[in-house]
């Protein structure tokens, strides 16, 4: 039975995405960008193009890609200090998931080398910062290597596919599609998931915030996130071809 005391949606369906926009070239400066807006938050995700590759990969003729994520002080209700010397465990995990979801995107790292480092940081946040810094970054991450294209550095992108991710939870007993806050910090079960426009699974991250669920529990929360995430690479396409 669902919670009566579960937090309001503002009229929006269970099964509903929030308000999505997805700004491309949103960074006049950058390679790749796209200001990320998912209700009430927002992301600005860029990708630029380095010369020049970890010492690890230097000499292989291969590329790398990787990720930064970053929250402003005022992105939420009080502000949070930035972290200068430290980064936060929370923070890291984020960084990680979003370098390895976008270089899912990717025929291999065959590009010369060549670094692209994606900076996501959150202007605003209102849940979903990680699955909105994804969605943003892919358009990014396109965006750029067609600026390598353009400029001779490549001869073909090597992007094979998007990727876009969507939160889904159980709020009150009922499951929900795209968290708000409100939402996320009464969940019983908390989820991440990150899909490719090929309709594949990149990454999955569930918790059961406040107990256990069970397979039934799962499956519908797997079917919500696989139906947003449709209409994101529905946008994701809208603003590449605009």
């Amino acid at each position: 039975m669902a919670d009566s005391s579960a937090p309001p949606r503002a009229g929006r369906a269970l099964d509903a995405l929030r308000p999505v926009t997805l700004e491309r070239r949103a960074a006049a400066y950058a390679e790749g960008s796209c200001l990320s807006v998912f209700g009430n938050t927002r992301v600005l995700c860029t990708a630029s193009v380095e010369e020049g590759v970890p010492g690890w990969r230097r000499g292989s003729g291969l590329g790398w890609l990787t990720a930064e994520y970053a929250m402003l002080p005022r992105a939420t209700h009080t502000r949070t200090p930035r972290e200068r010397e430290k980064l936060g465990g929370r923070t890291q995990e984020i960084q990680r998931l979003i370098g390895r979801s976008v270089r899912a995107m990717l025929d291999g790292f065959t590009f010369g080398e060549y670094t692209i480092r994606i900076d996501c940081d959150v202007l605003q946040a209102d849940g979903g910062t990680r699955t909105a810094a994804i969605t943003g970054a892919a358009v990014a991450v396109v965006d750029a290597f067609d600026w390598m294209v353009a400029t001779g550095r490549l001869a073909a992108s090597p992007v094979l596919r998007r990727v876009a991710a969507v939160s889904v939870g159980i709020v009150g007993g009922e499951p929900r599609l795209d968290l708000e806050y409100a939402e996320d910090v009464r969940a019983e079960v908390d989820m991440n998931v990150v899909m490719s426009s090929e309709a594949e699974f990149v990454e999955v991250q569930g918790t059961g915030e406040h107990g256990t669920f069970g397979r039934r529990q799962l499956d519908a929360l797997l079917a919500l996130a696989e139906r947003g995430i449709r209409e994101l690479d529905a946008a994701q396409r809208g603003a590449l071809g605009a």
